[in-house]
């Protein structure tokens, strides 16, 4: 945990490993998961690299692998997921495992063509067979039709059979006849058929006959096939070329056309051969879906493994592609960055894959000195982890740096629970966050962002609503509710007759009466042993009081929250050895808070402990004005001791004399410097000169001379803008910390609004909601408690514990970035991203 306070010291090494154990050298890296590599081949563009092709093959495989995952889950076949850690394959393993995945593939496309055309075939069997027999009225019909020139009429409708005859009667057309008929016959989409009956009218202008009937089948003789509506249609008619014609209006119509025969015992002999066909079919797809499925079901349970090796292979790969090979292709270097405590592990699985390829050479480390800025490295676990998500959210640490995670760890849910004082939604809050840790295993199952989000805070939430339990019991509230736990401190009876002024005229005629403190026995003299006293709940002042007593608590954490932030600059300061910024920037900002509102937080404590009388006690805030504006009236009595006017004068001018020390001394420090710097470099240049001139004397005077002004003007435009630079820089710092303190301080009163937003809404809701209910007295009263108490339930949750409680965060979160965090966090660093394959497969918390 030591690195939490302050990120891991990191170290910069060079490794040198043979070619043929690079493969398994990383992939133990990847397990280890504590390197970061560099890439070496920033200018090269991605398909000049060295292993570009062996990624190629695992963009493939990946593609192949999606295509059977999808396969799988079409036939609703469960994927399993093995829990055993999964090796990355060897080098010579790779061939095998894509050919194996070719294979797959290519079969499964092959038996996916097959039976689309098995299917297509059933179809079109299934769709004659109905043909067949719902078309032998049709011809008896059209037969006498025709047979007495009767033709339809465009209005007329075209006859549908619901069902099929009971019998059927023979066909009395003759092949022999007077008339012979022409037919075609076929099925059409229901949607399409009344386009195509009015292109046949105009068509044929009436000279025709067109009878059709829905196929009401069921959906298990269309197999795989969605239900679609259609028409079994069959057109009349005389002539060749009326004929032909019919056909291409159909081809148009996207109709399928049927042979159907002109005899009776012709179409019988068809419909047996028919249904023949379509039991031979219904077996063949029958065996090949059972086919289909016992591969797709072998896939599965090797398809997890199969994607976790070939994710694995193409990390391997691609961070070979960040490496370096020597002139002779036979080494490999590289370039990692790793925690300086580490690097023994990280030794030992570079030996451990050398030992798996079999190379006699083991991989040589090499410690580099860098003056490049190492990545930040905070360990974390499963608790720490939401509050330093919290914390880079606003900016990842420099290298170094003091980390406020572990501060933010009692602070944030701190502040939150001021905002958020009450026992019972804290504990509804803690209950909560207490299932998610018990169903940690199965919120991890979860691929919701919203069920992320919540897992990953459940710590950060059950802190929160602990902090809300105790901020509930200092604030004695619990749904709007007091506890009498320890007895009140204030007694009623002593102000009744003979002690007090009391009678029971007066309790009947008045409305609010008011208890006096100086009356004996009406005060203990001792406060509530712990927290608000319950009687403050009844009282008709109450908001007063909260508000006087919220407002000033609030003032006081905020004051003590900036002066920690500003004390763990002191830590960097030491830290980094800066001993000019503990004197000319950590002192004066101490002194500067502390003589402005460090003595704020004293005259509030002071008049906390201090007895006054109600008429004649000055006002903090009309005291703290006018200590820094410097008036002051002649009378005494708005002083709260001796002596005040003198301490205030000198803290305010102390606390104006901390902003030059910010402003000025340190420019002038480094003025002075740099001067120093110049002066030497200019000596030196002097000596060089005098050096060279001994070896060569033919360069003018007057070109040495226009060389030296062209020098000194050169370093004394450097001179400016490096020192304009750093006056700007520390005029700003300055102005934003002198003015910061103040509105900061301001901005941790958003701990009283908030506090008494949700205390304000929690007894709305009581009052208007629930005491509404429990007043109810009629036979149906409990039903209609429990109606209203479950509408107070759901106001509660969505309002109070959801808005309120995502408003208290987000203004606790505010708190901590801009008023405590810039006090001593820069947060301009870049994080530690090593090459891992548990952060790879998300398994990593």
């Amino acid at each position: 945990m030591g690195s939490f306070f302050r990120s891991e010291e990191m170290c910069l090494v060079q490794l040198f490993f043979q070619t043929e154990s690079a493969h398994y050298c990383i992939n133990e890296l990847g397990d280890l998961g504590l390197v970061q590599f560099k890439d070496l081949n920033p200018g090269t563009v991605a398909f000049q690299k060295r292993f570009v092709n062996e990624v190629k093959k695992c963009e493939e495989m990946e593609r192949i692998l999606r295509f059977l995952e999808k396969e799988i889950l079409k036939t609703n076949i469960t994927i399993s997921e093995s829990c055993e850690n999964v090796k990355a394959p060897c080098p010579r393993d790779v061939l095998e495992l894509g050919a194996t995945f070719q294979k797959l593939e290519q079969e499964l496309k092959e038996i996916n063509s097959n039976h689309e055309a098995l299917k297509q075939n059933f179809t079109e069997m299934m769709e004659m067979k109905y043909l067949l027999q719902m078309t032998e009225d049709f011809f008896e019909e059209a037969e006498s039709q025709l047979s007495c020139s009767e033709l339809p009429s465009e209005d007329s409708e075209s006859l549908t059979f619901s069902s099929r005859r009971c019998s059927r009667r023979a066909s009395s057309i003759s092949t022999g006849g007077p008339l012979r008929l022409g037919f075609v016959a076929g099925v059409i989409k229901q949607e399409r058929f009344p386009a195509f009956e009015k292109v046949l009218w105009r068509m044929f202008h009436g000279n025709f006959v067109l009878r059709h009937a829905e196929i009401q089948a069921p959906s298990e003789d269309f197999v795989g096939e969605e239900l679609v509506k259609k028409d079994i249609f069959i057109v009349f008619l005389q002539g060749e070329q009326f004929k032909g014609k019919t056909r291409k209006i159909c081809e148009g119509f996207q109709a399928s056309l049927y042979p159907c025969p002109d005899t009776v015992h012709a179409r019988m002999e068809m419909r047996t051969s028919v249904d023949l066909r379509i039991e031979d079919l219904q077996t063949v797809l029958r065996q090949t879906d059972e086919y289909r499925e016992s591969i797709l079901t072998s896939t599965a349970a090797s398809l997890h493994e199969w994607n976790t090796k070939v994710k694995k292979m193409k990390a391997i790969y691609y961070t070979l592609n960040l490496c370096n090979l020597d002139i002779t292709q036979k080494l490999i270097i590289a370039e990692i960055w790793c925690p300086a405590s580490d690097l023994s592990k990280v030794n030992a699985a570079l030996i451990k894959g050398c030992e798996q390829s079999g190379s006699s050479l083991c991989p040589v480390l090499n410690r580099l000195e860098t003056q490049q800025i190492p990545p930040t490295f905070n360990r974390t676990n499963s608790f720490t982890s939401g509050f330093q998500n919290i914390i880079d959210a606003y900016g990842v640490g420099n290298y170094q740096e003091m980390n406020p995670a572990p501060y933010t760890i009692i602070t944030f849910p701190f502040l939150f629970a001021v905002m958020f004082g009450d026992c019972g939604h804290g504990l509804i809050m803690t209950l909560f966050a207490t299932w998610m840790v018990i169903q940690e295993e199965q919120f991890k199952k979860f691929k919701n962002e919203i069920s992320d989000i919540l897992f990953n805070g459940r710590y950060i939430i059950l802190l929160m609503g602990i902090f809300s339990i105790y901020t509930g019991f200092i604030y004695n509230d619990c749904f709007s509710k007091a506890f009498n736990i320890f007895g009140s401190s204030w007694r009623v009876k002593p102000m009744f007759h003979p002690n007090g002024p009391w009678s029971n005229q007066t309790l009947h005629g008045s409305g609010i009466l008011q208890l006096d403190p100086v009356t004996p026995g009406v005060f203990s003299g001792s406060p509530y042993p712990f927290g608000i006293d319950p009687i403050w709940n009844i009282a008709s002042n109450k908001l007063t009081f909260l508000n006087s007593y919220k407002m000033k608590m609030s003032v006081i954490l905020g004051v003590i929250h900036m002066l920690f932030g500003v004390s763990l600059s002191l830590m960097n300061y030491t830290y980094f050895k800066n001993t000019r910024n503990i004197l000319l920037q950590f002192i004066p900002e101490v002194v500067f808070m502390l003589s402005l509102f460090g003595y704020l937080i004293f005259l509030i404590i002071f008049k906390w402990c201090s007895v006054l009388e109600p008429e004649t006690a000055p006002s903090i805030l009309l005291l703290f004005i006018n200590m820094v504006l410097f008036t002051y009236s002649d009378s005494s009595d708005n002083m709260l001791y001796n002596g005040q006017r003198g301490v205030q004068t000198f803290l305010v001018i102390t606390a104006l004399l901390m902003v030059p020390w910010m402003l000025l001394i340190k420019p002038l420090l480094l003025y002075r410097e740099q001067k120093i710097i110049k002066q030497q470099k200019v000596s030196l240049n002097k000596m060089s000169l005098c050096s060279n001139s001994v070896y060569s004397n033919s360069q003018p005077e007057q070109e040495d001379d226009e060389m030296n002004a062209f020098c000194k003007t050169n370093n004394h435009e450097e001179e400016k803008v490096s020192m304009g630079d750093v006056i700007v820089y520390q005029a700003t710092h300055t102005i934003e910390y002198c003015l910061g303190c103040i509105s900061n301080t301001a901005s941790y009163l958003r701990l009283w609004a908030l506090s008494l937003a949700h205390a304000e809404l929690s007894e709305v809701l009581w009052k208007m909601v629930l005491q509404v209910g429990l007043t109810i007295g009629s036979r149906l009263g409990c039903l209609v408690v429990a109606a209203i108490f479950a509408v107070f339930a759901v106001l509660t949750v969505a309002v109070l514990l959801v808005m309120e409680g995502l408003s208290a965060f987000l203004h606790a979160l505010r708190l901590h970035w801009v008023e405590f965090q810039n006090k001593f966090y820069k947060g301009s660093g870049y994080k530690f991203a090593p090459f891992s394959f548990g952060h790879l497969l998300g398994k990593n918390d």
